[in-house]
């Protein structure tokens, strides 16, 4: 029982900006479980700022946790439709989840928004096919 209040503790101590330091710090080593028990906590903290969550939902898709990452990035994309990453995130999300048909308006979505657009001769394959 100890082991577990001393686990917790660890995972909250200090400050907002010393944890957030502490999960990229983890995330960084590819510790992604760990990043993440971090970040779960901070984004409890501070619901409205896109960075810890979007951090999050990197720690979730990197340790293979798919659904949380989808939740998270959802969560992101409702604060900020326009967010490229995590729009780019959530198809990949969707995609190795298999479901490829749902992914493809994310993925076309974040390349627009990040101004990647078919060239000329993509568009005229594309409409032949």
């Amino acid at each position: 029982m100890e082991v577990d209040h001393v686990e917790s503790t660890y995972y909250e101590y200090g400050t907002a900006a010393e944890r957030w330091d502490r999960a990229l710090m983890f995330f960084d080593a590819k510790e992604y479980v760990t990043a993440a028990r971090i970040l779960g906590g901070l984004v409890e903290e501070v619901p409205e700022q896109v960075a810890p969550r979007l951090l999050l939902a990197r720690a979730y898709y990197h340790s293979a946790r798919l659904r949380k990452a989808e939740t998270e990035l959802l969560a992101v994309l409702e604060r900020d439709p326009v967010e490229h990453y995590a729009r780019l995130m959530l198809g990949r999300t969707l995609e190795r989840q298999g479901r490829s048909e749902e992914a493809t308006p994310h993925l076309r979505l974040a390349a627009a928004l990040a101004g990647e657009f078919p060239d000329e001769g993509d568009r005229e394959e594309s409409a032949a096919a």
